[in-house]
């Protein structure tokens, strides 16, 4: 039982990842970098307040606000400088380096020691009476829900349905008379503020913030999405965003039992991006070909899932 809580706590923690590459990924169409730069970028906030004991809530909303300002940045420079959203991407990743360095004092590791337990530092003491892991899991699951719940009221206003249809249609979007740029920049902002808010969680859970925590972070973002897209074939925003949840927890547990018996095969440690990398390419392959397989399978067309662009206006066209 220790396992799978594992898995779930750590799955859920990069739950909000995947929900935040899924926008600019699937909804956005914007390949952005921005990820690796905000996920540590959220934990080196969440140390400075834990260490100046700010209010847990105040410090959570201070990460994701430092996640949407990265982001913001990101799409300044592509909107404003008509910079390649991939290189915008790598631009401000590479700055935040330098400024996670400023937020943590100039050190590249800071350690919660002294400060408490996971619990102890948000203050809740009505977890604090369930033991261990089942505690944080229990934490966990009610703030994700409610976050899933966020986005999915939000991507049903006017607003949330104009920006799911951008990435799809942006010509859709100018013929109303709507400025892309600053959908664009919405989008991209809320993104890099749930990966802020993972990255607080993450330091919490591990007791630690690095600067160099959110390394192959995007890569393994997109992996949970694609792996997500398997599991439920859907243009329903609810089941978009829970396919991203559970593709997150399948990613862990994929990565976990790699950690557990890779050994067998000679598998290090080092070898897990590669190990990601080819994940997300037999993903590729495997959505390109899965509709012929039905077809050839059944002898009609494939009801796979719907291509994450739809010709109507994107995959949030039909919710």
């Amino acid at each position: 039982m220790g396992i799978f809580q594992t898995i779930l706590i750590e799955g859920l923690i990069y739950a909000l990842v995947a929900l935040g590459v899924f926008i600019t990924f699937r909804l956005l169409d914007f390949a952005d970098l921005t990820v690796d730069g905000t996920f540590p970028l959220g934990g080196a906030v969440m140390a400075v307040c834990v260490l100046n004991n700010t209010p847990p809530a105040l410090a959570f909303l201070l990460a994701f606000l430092a996640g949407c300002a990265g982001g913001v940045i990101t799409a300044v420079i592509h909107n404003c400088l008509k910079v390649p959203g991939l290189l915008a991407g790598i631009l401000t990743m590479t700055m935040l380096y330098s400024v996670n360095l400023r937020i943590m004092g100039g050190r590249s590791n800071v350690s919660y020691h002294g400060s408490g337990t996971f619990f102890n530092v948000l203050k809740l003491d009505g977890f604090a009476a369930v033991s261990g892991d089942l505690a944080v899991l229990l934490f966990l699951v009610l703030l994700v829900v409610c976050i899933k719940f966020a986005c999915d009221l939000f991507f049903r206003t006017d607003f949330g349905l104009t920006l799911g249809a951008l990435g799809g249609n942006p010509q859709l979007i100018i013929s109303q008379g709507i400025n892309p740029a600053y959908l664009k920049t919405a989008g991209v902002a809320l993104s890099n503020g749930l990966v802020g808010l993972a990255g607080a969680l993450a330091s919490l859970y591990n007791g630690f913030a690095d600067v160099s925590s959110g390394n192959g972070i995007v890569v393994a973002g997109l992996a949970s999405v694609m792996l997500g897209e398997f599991l439920l074939s859907t243009n329903k925003i609810m089941l978009l965003t829970l396919r991203a949840i559970l593709g997150s927890c399948l990613y862990r547990a994929l990565m976990f039992a790699a950690r557990a018996h890779g050994y067998k095969i000679g598998m290090k440690p080092n070898d897990f991006r590669l190990l990601t990398g080819l994940l997300i390419i037999v993903c590729l392959i495997a959505s390109k070909y899965r509709g012929a397989f039905w077809q050839d399978l059944f002898g009609k067309k494939s009801k796979a899932a719907p291509s994450a662009h739809s010709k109507q206006g994107g995959p949030l066209a039909h919710t």
